[in-house]
């Protein structure tokens, strides 16, 4: 097995800076971005959302695969839109599965080498093979990999030209926690020597993992930003609302009443449905308030749970 001996070179140009302003952009009356501005600097940034939230769109145009309908996207100054020269700083992972199955790594990591019109090709796949750890299966034909050796094999085939900027749509898929914690790694090493990575993902977790800084979008917009504490922080605050079922829900109704946690509770025929302001504090509240009141709890179900939920409050607060 090939692994990570050396941390990966240090940029030979200074560091590079993406800037979007009042970025939108819509499909007839559609609109999947929505007047969206942030600058993304050195370092690992998550950009967190659920699945159709215009993630992959807004990655699109700052890759300058997409113009923006309005506003502008803009790498070190100059717009990615129509402009070739941005990809000599900048790669991509889409998450788009386009690899030719028929090729190996090794042959499909050297031909984005030679496109890129690297002076040593064959040297610079080899040394994005082994940051990947795929040296052991790089001359095996990718219609034989995992979903995840896949992955790893497009991420080596963004890295080849050793961009200043990595874009990494949803970059995770298909890998084992092996491959994750390896990945993780080395987007942790690569925005310590000063690239600036920005990565997609609708998954709190693998956002809590890797990036300093955390970008949420959900319907278009962006939600919120800020560090991860920040954000984790507005999302535990929110209202929850629980569903409880007990020995006598009339009686728990008016005991949770007077608990400072809770902010609502409404008596149904299957049971109670309780809102609660803090998480943390409604259930440690709830065992001593059933137990001193003689009363057996016997479910407690969170409803409405969801991440879109979640993005829903972020937006609205």
């Amino acid at each position: 097995m090939t692994t990570i001996s050396a941390q990966p070179a240090a940029p030979t140009t200074p560091a590079s800076t993406l800037d979007l302003t009042g970025v939108s952009r819509w499909y007839g009356n559609v609109v999947a971005v929505n007047d969206v501005s942030m600058r993304l600097g050195p370092g690992v940034t998550g950009l967190l959302g659920p699945n159709g939230a215009g993630k992959t769109t807004l990655l699109h145009m700052m890759a300058g695969f997409l113009s923006p309908s309005r506003g502008t996207v803009r790498l070190d100054g100059e717009p990615t839109w129509r402009n070739p020269q941005v990809y000599r700083r900048l790669g991509l992972v889409s998450e788009r599965e386009a690899v030719h199955t028929f090729l190996s790594a090794y042959e499909f990591v050297l031909a984005s080498a030679k496109l890129h019109r690297l002076p040593d090709p064959a040297a610079a796949a080899r040394r994005a093979i082994d940051l990947v750890e795929m040296g052991d299966a790089q001359d095996r034909r990718i219609g034989t990999y995992s979903k995840g050796m896949r992955q790893r094999t497009r991420v080596a085939a963004a890295l080849v030209h050793d961009p200043q900027v990595l874009l990494l749509d949803e970059p995770f898929n298909g890998m084992d926690p092996r491959q994750r914690l390896h990945m993780m790694t080395l987007l942790h090493r690569l925005g310590d020597a000063g690239r600036t990575i920005l990565f997609s993902s609708h998954i709190l977790e693998e956002v809590e993992q890797v990036s300093g800084t955390v970008q949420v979008m959900v319907a278009g917009r962006l939600a919120a930003s800020g560090d991860f504490r920040t954000i984790r922080r507005l999302m535990t605050n929110r209202p929850h609302v629980f569903a409880i079922h007990s020995t006598d829900d009339r009686a728990l109704a008016v005991a949770l009443m007077a608990e400072p946690s809770v902010t609502g509770v409404e008596l149904g025929r299957t049971g109670l449905s309780v809102k609660a302001g803090d998480y943390g504090a409604f259930t440690r509240a709830l065992p001593k308030l059933a137990l001193r009141h003689g009363i057996r709890v016997r479910q407690l179900l969170p409803e409405d749970e969801s991440l879109e939920s979640v993005f829903s409050y972020l937006v609205e607060a």
